[in-house]
C-alpha cells in the first residue's frame, strides 16, 4: 500500500513515514510540505492512503482534501492536525476525509488504521 505523508513539518513527516515504513506491505512513497508539493505527489504517484495535515504554508489541507477526493475518491484520506475543532472536523468528514486525528493526542491512530487498511486490502486481494 502507498502513502504519501503531507504536512508543513519536516519533523512530523519524518516520524510519520518511521512510523508507517515499519508495517510490512507500507511503502510512504513520498513526503510533502505544501499544497503543491502534496497534489503533485498524488497526481504522479498514486498513492492509496493520504496523511494530510489541515494547514499547509501555502493553503488550506481542505482544499487538498476536496481535490483529492473529486480526483480518486476511492483514495483513504487521513486528516492529522493540532486544529481538531469541531468546525474542521465538520468540514473534512463533509468533504470526504475517511479519518480526522489531533497531532497531540491520537497521532498513534495513524499507525493502526494504515495497519487495518493493510489487512483489508490483503482481504480482498484474492477476489
Amino acid at each position: 500500500m502507498r502513502v504519501l505523508v503531507a504536512d508543513d513539518s519536516m519533523v512530523v513527516r519524518q516520524r510519520l513515514t518511521e512510523m508507517l515504513e515499519d508495517i510490512d506491505s507500507i511503502e510512504v512513497i513520498d513526503q510533502a510540505g505544501s499544497i503543491h508539493e502534496s497534489l503533485n505527489s498524488f497526481r504522479t504517484n498514486f498513492p492509496e492512503v493520504v496523511i494530510l495535515d489541515i494547514r499547509l504554508p501555502d493553503g488550506s489541507g481542505i482544499d487538498a482534501l476536496r481535490s483529492i477526493k473529486n480526483e480518486r475518491p476511492g483514495t483513504i484520506v487521513i486528516m492529522l492536525t493540532n486544529f481538531p475543532t469541531s468546525q474542521y472536523r465538520r468540514r473534512c468528514i463533509d468533504f470526504g476525509a475517511d479519518f480526522f486525528f489531533d497531532k497531540s493526542t491520537e497521532y498513534q491512530e495513524v499507525r493502526h488504521v494504515v495497519e487495518q487498511q493493510v489487512i483489508a486490502e490483503e482481504g480482498t486481494a484474492g477476489f
